[in-house]
C-alpha cells in the first residue's frame, strides 16, 4: 500500500508507553505522522496544541479515564475520529464512549491490520474534507497565501479582519514576500470585488509621470499630450488602488496623494474641477515608514491616513516550516500551466532548502522551481537540476558538512557516527524510512524520534 499524498496527524494516548510505540510505528509504516502521550492529561494538553486528524486512546488509564479523554477531544476539535482500545471486560463502557463522541472500538490484543484499515477509512473522509476546503478556499478564501505556520496565521487572522471593511491597509514586508498577493487578497475578499484592482509601483517612475500615472490629465495639458486620460485612480473608481513602495513616493504627490484621500476627489494634471473617486487604498512598502517620517522623507500626516491597518509579511527564513506546503502549491500551479504530472522532490532537494535562508523569500522559491521543472526530464526534482546560478547548493556543496567516507568520523561523538549513517541510509533508499531501518537493522520508530531530536537541535536560536 502507497503512502497517503497527504499523511494524517494522529495522537496516540497510552500510559503503556510500548503499546503505544508499537501502534504508532506501525502507522508510520503507512506514511502517517503519529504523537505519543503516556496519559490522558498529556493526552488532552497536545490535543489543545495541535490539530490531529485521529486520536487513539486507550480506555483505562492511571491519570484520566478514557471516556474523559473522549469527551475532551470532541470539546476541542469536533471533526476529529476518536477511536478507544479496550480490553475485553470493558466492551460496555467503550459502547459508551461511542454515545460521547468516539468513532468506534478496537479491541486488545490490538490486531495490527484491523487498527490500520480502521484509519485508512479515516484518511478517506479526512481527504474529501482537505479537498473541500482547499476548493472553498480556491473560491471565496485567500487563495495562493499559503501557510500553517504561527507567523502566516497572523497574517490570515489580519487578511480575515481587514478584507470586509473599505479601510486602507499598510502591507510591510521585504522584496518577495508577497505584498501584491496579500493586497489581491483583500480586494477580492471584499465587497469590491466585482470593481476594479489596479495597481502601481510609486518606485518605477519620476515624478512627472508619476503624478500623470496616479491623477491622469487632460488634453494639451502639457507639450505633446493629445486627448484627456484617465489616472489610476479613476481607473479604480469603485475598487481598489495598490500603491507598490510607497515609501518611494516623492513628497509632492505625498501631499496629492493626502488630499485625494481626505476629500474623496482627484484632479487631473491641466484641470480645474475636481472628480469625485471613490477608492480604497492599499499600500505597501519594504522601508520602516516611521523611520521615514523621522528622517522627513515621508510625511506623518499621510502614514497615519494610510495604516488603519497593518499587515506585516514575515520573509520565509522565518517561517521555514511552511516551504513544503510552498513546494507543493508551486509545483501543481506549475504542473496544471504546462499539462505535466507534478514532479517528486528528492530528500537531497529538501536538505538544501532546510538550509537556506531564501535571501529572496518567496518569490525565489517559487522561481527556482520554475526553473528546476523546465531543466527537469524524469518526474523527480534533485539537486542536478538547481541552476548554475541558484542561490541554494546541494548538500555538502562548498561546506563542511558530511564528507563522503566515514574516515572523519574516527574521534567524533557517537551522535554524530549515528547520524552520519542514519542519513547515508535514507540517501541510499531515496528518503524511505522503513527502508533505511531495516538496512540499519534498527526499529523505524527509533529512526523517527532520532531524525526529530536533530531537527528540533537544529532549529534551535544560536546563544
Amino acid at each position: 500500500m502507497s503512502a497517503p499524498a497527504e499523511p494524517l496527524q494522529i495522537l496516540v494516548i497510552d500510559d503503556d508507553k510500548t503499546h503505544a510505540e508499537t501502534v504508532a510505528e506501525s502507522l508510520e509504516r503507512r506514511g502517517h505522522a503519529c504523537t505519543i502521550a503516556t496519559g490522558g492529561k498529556a493526552g488532552v494538553a497536545k490535543l489543545e496544541q495541535t490539530p490531529f486528524d485521529v486520536v487513539l486512546t486507550d480506555l483505562k488509564m492511571a491519570d484520566l479515564h478514557g471516556l474523559e479523554v473522549v469527551e475532551r477531544c470532541k470539546q476541542l476539535r469536533p471533526d476529529v475520529d476518536v477511536y478507544v482500545i479496550t480490553g475485553f471486560a470493558e466492551i460496555e463502557t467503550a459502547v459508551e464512549a461511542m454515545k460521547r463522541g468516539a468513532a468506534h472500538y478496537l479491541r486488545k490484543p490490538l490486531n495490527l491490520a484491523e487498527l490500520r484499515a480502521v484509519v485508512e477509512n479515516s484518511a478517506k473522509r479526512v481527504g474529501t474534507l482537505r479537498d473541500l476546503r482547499r476548493q472553498i478556499d480556491e473560491k471565496f478564501g485567500f487563495e495562493g497565501v499559503v501557510g500553517n505556520s504561527p507567523n502566516m496565521q497572523k497574517v490570515l487572522k489580519a487578511l480575515r479582519a481587514y478584507a470586509p471593511s473599505s479601510a486602507s491597509v499598510v502591507i510591510l514586508g521585504e522584496n518577495g514576500t508577497g505584498k501584491e498577493l496579500v493586497a489581491r487578497s483583500l480586494h477580492t475578499n471584499s465587497p469590491r470585488k466585482a470593481k476594479p484592482f489596479t495597481a502601481m509601483n510609486c518606485a518605477a517612475l519620476n515624478e512627472n509621470l508619476l503624478d500623470d500615472e496616479m491623477f491622469g490629465h487632460e488634453d494639451g495639458a502639457y507639450t505633446g499630450s493629445k486627448g484627456a486620460r484617465k489616472g489610476r485612480f479613476e481607473h479604480a473608481h469603485g475598487g481598489t488602488l495598490f500603491l507598490d513602495e510607497i515609501g518611494d513616493m516623492p513628497l509632492a504627490l505625498q501631499a496629492k496623494l493626502l488630499r485625494a484621500l481626505e476629500n474623496g476627489e482627484i484632479v487631473r494634471i491641466g484641470a480645474n474641477d475636481p472628480i469625485k473617486v471613490d477608492v480604497r487604498i492599499i499600500a505597501a512598502t519594504n522601508k520602516d515608514l516611521q523611520k521615514e517620517v523621522d528622517a522627513g522623507r515621508f510625511r506623518q500626516d499621510l502614514y497615519f491616513r494610510l495604516k488603519v491597518g497593518t499587515i506585516k509579511l514575515p520573509p520565509l527564513r522565518e517561517h521555514r516550516e511552511d516551504v513544503p506546503q510552498l513546494v507543493s502549491h508551486f509545483l501543481k500551479d506549475f504542473a496544471r500551466r504546462d499539462n505535466k504530472p507534478v514532479p517528486k522532490v528528492s530528500p537531497g532537494v529538501w536538505k538544501a532548502f532546510e538550509g537556506y535562508d531564501w535571501p529572496g523569500n518567496v518569490r525565489e522559491l517559487r522561481n527556482l522551481l520554475d526553473s528546476m521543472m523546465v531543466l527537469d526530464l524524469d518526474g523527480e526534482l534533485t539537486p542536478d537540476d538547481f541552476p548554475d546560478d541558484a542561490g541554494v547548493k546541494p548538500p555538502g556543496a562548498g561546506g563542511t558538512t558530511v564528507s563522503s567516507g566515514p574516515d572523519h568520523l574516527i574521534g567524533r561523538p557517537l551522535d554524530e557516527v549515528e547520524r552520519f549513517y542514519m542519513e547515508k541510509a535514507l540517501e541510499l533508499t531515496g528518503g524511505n524510512r522503513e527502508e533505511a531501518a531495516k538496512m540499519l537493522k534498527i526499529s523505524e520508530r527509533t529512526m523517527y524520534r532520532k531524525l526529530q531530536e536533530w531537527k528540533k537541535e537544529s532549529e534551535k536560536p544560536a546563544e
